[in-house]
Order: C-alpha cells, then sequence, then structure tokens
C-alpha cells in the first residue's frame, strides 16, 4: 500500500501547488504586467510630445502665412487709396487694353457742358473710362465722368460728411449712383432734409464738395445740374431720371463693397 502524499505537495513529484514559494509563475506575471504599463505610458508620453511639436509648426506657418497675407493688404490699401477689404474691378480699355494704369497725375479729358432746357447740363466731349491709381484732374467740378479708381464709392444711400476722392465717386457714377454735393453755403436744413433722402435711395451718395460753384448740385454720369435747395422740384426729376438711367455705363454693378469713408 503505498504512503499519502505529504502536505504541502500535490502529488508523488512534489511539484509546488497554489500554496508554493512566492515568486514563482504569479510574481514573474505581474512584474511582466508592470512592465508593460510602464511601456504604455512612454509611448502615450512621446506621441504627446510629438502632439505639440506639430501643433507649434502649424501656429509659426499659420503667423507666417498671415504677416504675408497682412503685407499684401496694406500694399494694395496703398495703392487704391485707402481702401481696405474692398472689391477691384478689372476693366479692359475700349481698345482691348489693360485700362489700368500708373501712379502720377491724369488728365480727365476734355469737352464742355450744354444745358437742356430742363436745366440738366450734360457733358460734350470724351469721357474715358480707364482705370487708375493716378490723381486725376477732372474738367469739371463735382466730376461726371472720366478715368477713376479701380475701386467704387460706397453709393448705396451712403451719406458722407467728410470730402470723398473723386476718383472713387467717378466710378460709383459709372455704376449708375447720383452723386449729391453742396458746400458750405448750403443751408443746414436743405443738407439735412438731402441727406435723409439719399438714405433712403440705393445708387446714391452724398457728400460735400468745397470748391464747387454752387451750394448744392446733382451729378450723374455726364449730367449734372444746380438746385437751390431739397424743396427744388427739380430733385425728384433728376433722381428719376439718372438713378441707373440710361447714361449708366455699367448698369446693375455694385455700389456695396467698396470705399465706405
Amino acid at each position: 500500500m503505498a504512503p499519502a502524499p505529504q502536505p504541502g505537495t500535490s502529488g508523488p513529484t512534489g511539484t509546488a501547488g497554489p500554496t508554493g514559494v512566492p515568486g514563482a509563475p504569479g510574481g514573474d506575471q505581474r512584474r511582466a504586467h508592470r512592465e508593460e504599463l510602464r511601456r504604455a505610458e512612454q509611448a502615450r508620453q512621446r506621441r504627446n510630445r510629438l502632439v505639440g511639436i506639430a501643433a507649434s509648426v502649424a501656429v509659426v506657418a499659420a503667423l507666417t502665412v498671415g504677416g504675408v497675407l497682412f503685407v499684401h493688404a496694406q500694399t494694395a490699401q496703398s495703392e487704391n487709396g485707402g481702401a481696405t477689404g474692398t472689391a477691384v474691378e478689372a476693366k479692359s480699355a475700349p481698345d482691348g487694353k489693360n485700362g489700368t494704369a500708373g501712379r502720377g497725375e491724369k488728365a480727365g479729358g476734355a469737352g464742355h457742358f450744354t444745358t437742356g432746357s430742363d436745366g440738366v447740363r450734360t457733358w460734350q466731349g470724351a469721357l474715358t473710362r480707364n482705370h487708375t491709381t493716378a490723381a486725376v484732374t477732372y474738367p469739371m467740378e463735382p466730376p461726371v465722368g472720366g478715368d477713376h479708381n479701380p475701386v467704387w464709392q460706397n453709393c448705396n444711400g451712403d451719406v458722407y460728411t467728410r470730402p470723398v476722392r473723386n476718383e472713387h465717386a467717378v466710378h460709383a457714377l459709372e455704376h449708375g449712383a447720383v452723386w449729391v454735393t453742396y458746400n458750405a453755403r448750403a443751408a443746414k436744413a436743405d443738407v439735412a432734409a438731402l441727406a435723409e433722402k439719399v438714405r433712403r435711395t440705393p445708387y446714391t451718395l452724398m457728400s460735400p464738395v468745397a470748391d464747387q460753384k454752387d451750394p448744392i448740385m446733382l451729378s450723374a454720369w455726364a449730367h449734372q445740374r444746380t438746385v437751390t435747395g431739397a424743396g427744388d422740384p427739380n430733385v425728384d426729376p433728376f433722381f428719376a431720371a439718372f438713378v441707373q438711367g440710361s447714361q449708366t455705363p455699367e448698369p446693375g454693378a455694385a455700389c456695396t463693397g467698396g470705399v465706405d469713408r
């Protein structure tokens, strides 16, 4: 008869059981698990460092591109008479060549006004329509046409309390706007009433012109008249005839998105 197994053994071979010596297979597994966790944490830290580096590179790149765009915008602003965030109209001259001229002063054409029975003066002579960033010397004041800046003056019922550049305003006339102008001799009540009319009327604008010959004048492309005040009965007919009238070289062109000051 075989002897009974001794305590602490699992059988005749004497192999250690669950209550055997610590540090056998169970201890190795715990060490392996801890090592695996350590490697995972190192990998996570490496990923975080790489993400941080990539984000820094992206920020630097964005700042660089932004700086370049800002420089270009400032250059365009300088060339277009101080306009920022504005549309610039591309156009060809009647001979098919690009109509954009360079810097320096340009003549605005030659001709003269003829006055109709209704009191409206119509310009007889060439009114060129080239784009230029140069200052233009016009043969009339306020001008009713001629070469002009590539950026138009906003004319969606816009009232300006300070003078605007002629070159921008002429571009607005090309789009079919009526330009109401006044000088220091105009009555304040008339100026206020006309300003309200302009604000209600798309394709119009209003601004002071100190050296015009009459206190209040109305201008459209190739047409102009003097009125005595806001209540002059000739104001409404002029608006009716020339706001987007048949004289408009570019009917339907924008009166927003241009110069707003």
